[in-house]
């Protein structure tokens, strides 16, 4: 129960963050964006899909693995 009391407070922390500064939120995208761009332009918007779906199921798993 108390772990999910901690992921919301740090919810809302992240939230209040990108509410206050999205300028911080812009800089810890950018590089992100950046490279989904880069995979459009060099082999199309499909790869750049796969790409985003791939990296989406990392993220997802691999957050669910260090819990």
């Amino acid at each position: 129960m108390a772990g999910k009391d901690i992921d919301r407070i740090r919810a809302r922390s992240a939230w209040a963050t990108v509410k206050e500064s999205p300028m911080i939120t812009a800089i810890a995208v950018a590089p992100f964006v950046i490279a989904l761009g880069l995979v459009w332009w060099l082999v199309g918007g499909f790869a750049a899909f796969v790409l985003l779906v791939v990296l989406g199921v990392v993220v997802v798993v691999g957050g669910k693995l260090t819990r």
